[in-house]
């Protein structure tokens, strides 16, 4: 198969998976891929990690995810979409008037790879394997593949952006928690306690404290279609 097929493929699927006759799912998907809506569950885990470690290994968590989110960034839009030029959707000429544009979301020039899904993805990959527990793992991997769908549902990405991007996340988030499993062992620390209680995950964090994780991101889940309702116009 070769590169025009696979991106014929693409577009194919772009078409199919872009936009919605509904200003209801519209809405809920503009909300969903904004910061702010994210923003308490952000703070949710910041007060889970500091509980959960000492204040040096907090700051080391700290920087180590701000090192995943300035990768992931400085990959995907800072190497590889000049490097690639590939447009977007949304802004391609020969494309974008296909497109369902929702609220005149159109994004940058360019758009391979998705900085979105990398993003997601880095953070969700290093928190995952950090804190080591099923429910928390599954449930990060579906907050950062549907917060990646929503790009395609919007029109700025291809389905091939979001696949590029998604692999970035994912190798970089795991790169830097073997950096973090190297400096424990560098301090002669333990990246990885085994709890034998089942208070506690395989990590060592309280599986009270990622309750409270679950019960704020499935909060937020539920608020969205409520704040998009109250937000535009239908």
């Amino acid at each position: 198969m070769d590169l025009s097929t696979l991106l014929d493929i693409d577009k194919y699927m772009l078409l199919s998976l872009n936009g919605s006759d509904s200003l209801f799912w519209d809405g809920c998907m503009l909300v969903y891929t904004s910061m702010a809506v994210w923003m308490q569950l952000a703070l949710v885990l910041l007060y889970v990690l500091l509980k959960n470690n000492n204040i040096r290994d907090f700051f080391l968590l700290l920087v180590l995810i701000a090192v995943v989110a300035t990768l992931t960034d400085t990959i995907s839009s800072g190497i590889c979409k000049p490097f690639f030029a590939r447009w977007r959707p949304t802004n391609d000429p020969m494309l974008m008037y296909a497109v369902d544009v929702v609220n005149e979301t159109r994004g940058g020039k360019y758009g391979f790879t998705s900085s979105h899904a990398a993003n997601s993805f880095g953070i969700a990959t290093f928190i995952m394997l950090l804190i080591r527990n099923r429910a928390l793992s599954v449930s990060l991997m579906t907050w950062a593949a549907m917060n990646a769908f929503t790009r395609v549902y919007l029109g700025v990405h291809y389905p091939g952006d979001i696949l590029a991007g998604t692999i970035i996340g994912i190798v970089v988030g795991w790169a830097v928690y073997r950096l973090y499993v190297y400096i424990q062992n560098k301090k002669r620390r333990s990246a990885r306690r085994d709890w034998i209680s089942n208070h506690y995950t395989k990590s060592g964090y309280l599986v009270s404290d990622v309750y409270l994780i679950l019960l704020f991101m499935y909060a937020t889940f539920v608020a969205i279609p409520m704040i998009s309702f109250f937000t535009f116009k239908y």
